[in-house]
C-alpha cells in the first residue's frame, strides 16, 4: 500500500482492499497453487489495523466466495478514540514508540494539523459534549474491557467539555475503516479465528487487548499471546546483530500459532 505523505487516509485501506480481493479470485490462487482454505490475514502495527479493517470489510462482502480462514495482529493500531488508556498511561514516554509520537503518526494519516496534537492527547474529541463519540463510547470502554491486571490504578480520562470541531475536521477519528476496535457487534461476530500479539511495555497494549475481549464477546475464537518483557516492534530483531530475545520469542510464537492453526 501506499504511504504518508504520498496519500492519507482511506487510500492505504482501499490498497489493501484492492489486493487483498485480487488475490483472493480463484484464478489468482490456482495460479499461485495457493489452498483458498488456508489463507490468514495478518499485519503488524500500522499493518495489524489495516489487516483487522480489511477482514471486516471481507466479512461483510456477500460477493466473495473465499475469505481468509484466520487473521494475526500483531501489536495492532486499533482505535484514536481514547489516547489515555492504562497502556498510554503506563508507556507515554516508552522508547520507540511514545504517546506524543503515536498521536502524530494519526494526524499524519489523517492529513490532520498537528495544532490539534495537545487536544487528542486529553481526549477532547471525544468528550462527553461530543455528539459525534456518544455511540462509540461503549465499544471502547476499557474500565469493562481490560483485566484487572491491565487496569492498575489508572484512571479514565473523559473531558466534560471538549472540541468538537475535531471530529469535524477528522471524521476519520471515528471511521472503522480507520480505527476498527469501534466496530459493530454485527461486524465482529463476523470475525475468523484470531491472534493478538501484544506486549507490556507498549503504548498500544490495550488497543489488542480490548479487541480480543471484544471479539471474544462476540463469539470469535482468540488467542492473546501477551508478552510482559517485550516492546512495541520487538518482532523485527531476529537478526544479527540485533537478535533480541524479544524478538525471537515473539516471532516463534507467532510462527507456532500458524503452523497449529492454519
Amino acid at each position: 500500500y501506499r504511504l504518508v505523505p504520498e496519500v492519507c487516509f482511506p487510500e492505504q485501506f482501499h490498497d489493501a482492499l484492492r489486493a487483498t480481493k485480487h488475490f483472493l479470485q480463484p484464478d489468482v490462487l490456482a495460479e499461485y497453487s495457493v489452498d483458498p482454505n488456508r489463507i490468514a490475514i495478518s499485519g503488524d502495527s500500522a499493518g495489524g489495523n489495516l489487516a483487522a479493517a480489511v477482514c471486516q470489510q471481507l466479512s461483510q462482502d456477500e460477493h466473495l466466495t473465499i475469505r481468509p480462514k484466520l487473521q494475526a495482529l500483531i501489536y495492532p493500531v486499533l482505535q484514536a478514540f481514547d489516547f489515555n488508556t492504562p497502556s498510554y498511561q503506563q508507556n507515554m514516554n516508552m522508547p520507540v514508540l511514545p504517546r506524543y509520537v503515536m498521536i502524530s503518526y494519526w494526524i499524519d494519516y489523517f492529513n490532520g494539523n498537528y495544532d490539534l496534537a495537545h487536544s487528542l492527547l486529553i481526549n477532547n474529541h471525544t468528550a462527553l459534549d461530543v455528539g459525534q463519540a456518544h455511540s462509540f463510547r461503549g465499544r471502547l470502554n476499557w474500565t469493562s474491557l481490560l483485566p484487572s491486571s491491565f487496569k492498575k490504578n489508572y484512571k479514565p480520562v473523559i473531558q466534560t467539555t471538549g472540541e468538537a470541531e475535531i471530529v469535524q475536521q477528522i471524521p476519520a477519528l471515528l471511521d472503522v475503516r480507520a480505527v476498527p476496535l469501534l466496530a459493530e457487534n454485527e461486524t465482529l461476530r463476523l470475525q475468523p479465528k484470531t491472534y493478538i500479539l501484544t506486549c507490556e511495555n507498549d503504548v498500544l497494549r490495550d488497543d489488542g487487548v480490548m479487541y480480543a475481549k471484544r471479539l471474544e464477546n462476540a463469539g470469535v475464537e482468540v488467542t492473546l499471546d501477551h508478552f510482559q518483557d517485550c516492546f512495541h516492534g520487538c518482532m523485527i530483531f531476529t537478526i544479527w546483530p540485533t537478535d533480541f530475545s524479544a524478538g525471537v520469542q515473539t516471532r516463534n510464537s507467532y510462527i507456532k500459532w500458524l503452523d497449529e492453526n492454519l
